[in-house]
């Protein structure tokens, strides 16, 4: 079976740690030894990731210049988090079964997402920073709910993986492919273009023209909820795919987090695949197997 397991942030950092290379190889141990179950079971298995903490970080250092524009950013963090997932999957399957790609992913240069720019990144600023640095480098700011400033860029659709006969090749010959990192670098005309791809919908794409069996998406929660956090919560333990876009159609899944997971599983069932599941990172191989998490079929 062709499975793409989809880490978030959460496989590198937990809320209130700090951003550093120790925590991140001790996190990300866990969902090493998740992937080498389902390795060793003998299926094949593409591994994307977020990097939202880690661009930021980035963003942080170079806090008020633009030495290095945001795709630049993505290709550095796709390279470290990946050299890091890499070092944990020798630990656990041995050395020489796993490989860290750089993933382009191309996007319409059209996109109205260019036009109306909503993804947040980068530090907090004081209104005065942001018009200095919004007229210096053409940035676009909004106030940040948790009060200051942020930069804002768009997040366009993706519409191929560049890489996708490359990953395809390397799965079929035996490794483990970290992939697709943070959603791929968006790449219109051949040109890296400043903005952030969805990482849940860039992993269904992938998860598409791999003509994988099984998408599963791993976060810091057990499963896909009705009214979350509300009167009336229901957890979603099997749902048929036209029923998710019933309730997905009627808002009940937030843009800003199970939103994209929602429609990521959604597009991945629309497009062919058998299964998806989304849930937590700690019941991995549990949401693999078809006992946790939400399990989304055609």
């Amino acid at each position: 079976m062709k499975v793409v397991i989809a880490l978030g942030g959460n496989a590198f950092n937990k809320p209130g740690e700090p951003i550093n290379q120790d925590a991140h190889l001790k996190n990300i141990e866990a969902a090493a030894k998740i992937i080498q179950r389902i390795v060793q079971e003998g299926h094949q298995v593409v591994v994307t990731h977020g990097n939202g903490p880690q661009v930021g970080y980035f963003a942080e250092l170079q806090r008020d210049s633009q030495a290095f524009k945001l795709d630049a950013i993505n290709a550095l963090t796709q390279g470290l988090l990946g050299y890091l997932i890499v070092s944990a999957l020798d630990k656990a399957l041995g050395r020489g079964r796993s490989a860290a790609l750089v993933t382009r992913v191309e996007v319409d240069c059209s996109d109205p997402a260019f036009k109306t720019p909503t993804k947040y990144i980068g530090p907090i600023y004081s209104e005065e920073e942001a018009k200095k640095l919004g007229v210096m480098y053409g940035w676009q700011f909004k106030q940040d709910p948790r009060g200051g400033w942020r930069r804002v860029v768009p997040s366009p659709t993706p519409l191929r993986i560049v890489e996708i006969d490359i990953i395809k090749r390397l799965a079929d010959a035996g490794y483990v492919v970290v992939a697709a990192g943070g959603g791929g670098i968006p790449v219109c005309e051949n040109t890296g273009v400043e903005g952030v791809v969805d990482k849940d919908l860039a992993s269904s794409l992938l998860a598409i023209e791999w003509k994988a069996d099984l998408l599963i998406i791993l976060t810091d929660v057990d499963g896909v909820y009705l009214n979350f956090k509300k009167p009336g919560q229901r957890k979603l333990d099997a749902v048929r795919v036209d029923e998710l876009e019933k309730y997905y159609a009627e808002g009940h899944f937030p843009p800003g987090s199970m939103g994209p997971k929602v429609l990521a599983a959604i597009n991945f069932i629309r497009n062919g695949g058998k299964r998806a599941a989304i849930g937590a990172l700690e019941e991995g191989y549990e949401v693999f197997k078809g006992v946790r998490g939400t399990q989304i079929i055609p």
